[in-house]
């Protein structure tokens, strides 16, 4: 994600999320006890998009290798019949809730015959973790394997025909996994973002914004902020995408997205604004509607970079962005660095990067997806 302030108006922002303006209802509260389990589980439906009459949805917990309790949105096919199906692991953007995009997508895809599960990330959403808003290469990498396992234990899903679908920051997680999970036949991503890239080096205008001696600057503005959290006793919230002007002097806003839009606005952080802090995308659990990261998250992706392994990823792999997204360039360089003989790079004419978030613009090429997925989970 990217802070955003007028402050920081030059600065090209990179992923954010969504939660609904609709208050949170019908919650069931975990045991507070236990900082792994679900933070709620909600049953009313509360999402950024209508209910689907084609497929049955249902709300389920997994726990990932951590032991960190994962909280989904399971849809199936209401036709399906005694047949098992392939199944699709689905989530993002980057710090999203599975009540926006990705929700969006898996409810879609059910809709096309396959049974998909869009879950909450470890220490987001509905989700267990503790502290809060945290990612982590490692662990949101493990997340989909471990959606990959519950997935496989359905009765409704044929486990040898499981794929994965990241959208914006977890489509390199996704492609992480790729490299990783044997069990993952084929993988897909949405306007994907690169997230060790992002932080390491600086969303920029079609390159990275960040020197080598900008990115030294980063790590000492994050490891002094460390000091702090250690002297202070808790986590200071911050926006993961960090400034350096010209001088040297780093900074970052409070939380990802201002609480108003600015005058004269940055073109991205208004494609941003007009999706997490309007009705159209806002959800009360997501971080990028309503606040910020910790402070120091960007650290680990900074010094583990997600794409080291790309080139093992040998399965069928199609990498979609918009023809005038931000983004673009990371999906580009992503594909020419997949192994698999079999990928495909598809470029949406017109979209911008939130324009494939939701269908408002009508971009979202969900046949390419569903052909894909079709084809190589066979």
């Amino acid at each position: 994600m990217t802070v955003f302030t007028q402050k920081l108006a030059t600065a090209i922002p990179a992923m954010l999320l969504c939660a609904s303006l609709s208050g949170v209802t019908n919650m069931s509260y975990a045991d507070t006890t236990n900082p792994n389990a679900p933070v709620s589980l909600v049953e009313k439906w509360d999402k950024t998009f209508p209910e689907s009459k084609k497929v049955d949805h249902r709300k389920v917990t997994f726990q990932n290798r951590y032991g960190v309790t994962l909280v989904g949105d399971l849809y199936i096919p209401k036709d399906r019949g005694e047949r098992k199906l392939a199944a699709i692991a689905v989530s993002g953007p980057f710090g999203a809730v599975k009540e926006q995009s990705s929700g969006l997508y898996a409810q879609t895809l059910a809709e096309q015959g396959f049974v998909t599960l869009a879950f909450d990330p470890s220490y987001t959403g509905e989700s267990g973790g503790s502290p809060r808003n945290v990612a982590s290469p490692d662990i949101n990498t493990e997340d989909f394997s471990a959606a990959v396992d519950f997935l496989g234990l359905q009765k409704e899903v044929d486990r040898d025909r499981i794929g994965l679908l990241g959208i914006c920051g977890w489509g390199g997680m996704a492609l992480n996994d790729a490299a990783m999970d044997t069990r993952v036949k084929a993988v897909a991503t949405s306007v994907m973002y690169d997230m060790s890239r992002a932080m390491g080096h600086g969303v920029g205008d079609g390159k990275d914004r960040y020197s080598t001696k900008d990115r030294r600057a980063v790590l000492q503005y994050l490891n002094a902020q460390r000091w702090k959290d250690a002297e202070n006793g808790t986590y200071a919230p911050g926006g993961h995408d960090i400034n350096v002007d010209e001088k040297g002097n780093v900074s970052a806003s409070d939380r990802v997205l201002p609480e108003t839009l600015p005058a004269n606005p940055h073109p991205v952080l208004k494609e941003f604004f007009d999706y997490y802090r309007m009705p159209r995308g806002f959800h009360a659990h997501s971080v990028n509607s309503t606040g910020a990261w910790n402070a120091t998250m960007p650290l680990s992706f900074m010094n583990m970079p997600l794409l080291s392994y790309a080139n093992e990823v040998t399965i069928p792999t199609l990498i979609v962005t918009g023809e005038k997204a931000h983004s673009r360039y990371f999906a580009e360089d992503a594909f020419k660095a997949i192994g698999s003989k079999e990928k495909e790079l598809v470029i949406v004419p017109g979209a911008n990067h939130v324009d494939l978030y939701d269908n408002v613009a009508g971009k979202i090429p969900f046949d390419k997806f569903e052909q894909f997925f079709k084809a190589n989970l066979r």
